[in-house]
């Protein structure tokens, strides 16, 4: 029964790169007995865990696997983009143009979500634009075929697990259709991209309907997002990051993030705000980002120019070094999205949004 229904879905959803798992059986390169045995623990699970029977039918009838998220999940080789690269990509005047309008369009939603969690719209509209460009980015698989494609997988196999029976709970206690509900191929939905652990956590009824639904509810998706950062303990009163120039001759080992020192203490190493200004001080600690790669590779090119033309290449002028001041706001936004430069991103963002 499971594989013919398996392949009757496989006819159906081509364009996804969606692959008839009894096309895997006959060339002996699908485990069928190992898929079987996935459907039959999350069916255990899930009616361990008080998950209604239409709820496990529902997303267990006709299961499908997704080779071309397998090849993404096995070939996660971060493209490399520089700093400045990345902002150019990600802070666009698109971006900016379409928060503006979002903001313009949704401002008593964005003011309910401020009054209740403290959160500005400028930083929801950061992180919303940042997530799914304000809900243009369709999200492309079917977020319960993608978790079983990804337990097959076996590289997180508890992981993705823990999400399937949370989206199944989540579309249980929401009367949603789980087969309604797509999501990347990593298993991220909604405006804001949230994995269904962290929907269960923080999912908010925004809209006053009784149901989180965080694909199709602006209102669920702005509160949830809010809720989420309240609890991260993002506070209004601080920036996220500083610009700010070093001396050219700064160690770079302390532009990880990871060293905090005081303000007064990074202000008395030379740092200064762009114009050449104090930074201002407060009793505050902050880490230091910057792209250290762009910076070794100037470097690099003064050293070489400084060979090539006779300069002493001991003491060659060293390049202007332009880095963050990352505030506390900042490691928050990190708790999100474990990367630098997207925490950049949304700061900067946040400010052009302002």
């Amino acid at each position: 029964m499971i594989l013919r229904n398996v392949t009757s879905r496989i006819v159906a959803a081509v364009v996804l790169s969606v692959v008839s798992v009894s096309a895997f059986a006959d060339r002996g390169t699908f485990d069928m007995e190992r898929w079987s045995g996935i459907l039959d623990n999350i069916r255990t699970r899930a009616a361990d865990q008080n998950i209604s029977d239409n709820t496990i039918r529902d997303t267990l009838k006709s299961p499908a696997f997704i080779p071309a998220i397998v090849k993404n999940d096995n070939n996660q080789a971060e493209f490399k983009l520089t700093l400045e690269q990345y902002l150019a990509r990600t802070v666009n005047t698109a971006r900016i143009r379409g928060g503006k309008k979002m903001h313009a369009t949704y401002p008593s939603m964005l003011a309910r979500v401020e009054a209740k969690y403290g959160i500005q719209p400028h930083v929801i509209l950061a992180f919303w634009g940042m997530e799914s460009n304000y809900g243009a980015v369709r999200s492309r698989y079917k977020l319960t075929d993608a978790f079983l494609t990804l337990i097959y997988d076996g590289r997180r196999e508890t992981f993705f697990g823990n999400q399937l029976l949370a989206l199944m709970k989540i579309a249980d206690d929401n009367g949603l259709d789980i087969n309604d509900i797509s999501g990347s191929w990593a298993g991220a939905m909604g405006h804001f991209q949230f994995i269904p652990t962290t929907l269960a956590a923080y999912g908010a009824d925004g809209n006053g309907d009784g149901k989180i639904d965080i694909i199709h509810s602006i209102g669920d998706a702005m509160f949830s997002a809010g809720n989420y950062l309240n609890k991260l303990g993002w506070n209004s009163n601080e920036r996220i990051v500083r610009k700010v120039i070093l001396p050219g001759d700064f160690d770079l080992s302390l532009l990880d993030g990871k060293t905090k020192k005081s303000l007064s203490e990074w202000a008395a190493m030379g740092i200064t705000n762009p114009d050449g200004t104090p930074i201002p001080v407060a009793d505050m600690a902050a880490g230091i980002v910057a792209d250290v790669a762009a910076i070794n590779t100037a470097r690099d090119a003064i050293n070489a120019a400084a060979a090539e033309y006779g300069m002493d290449t001991d003491t060659p002028p060293q390049p202007v070094i332009t880095a963050y001041l990352t505030y506390p706001n900042f490691y928050r936004i990190k708790k999100w999205n474990n990367s630098n430069w997207y925490a950049i991103a949304i700061a900067t963002l946040a400010d052009e949004l302002k």
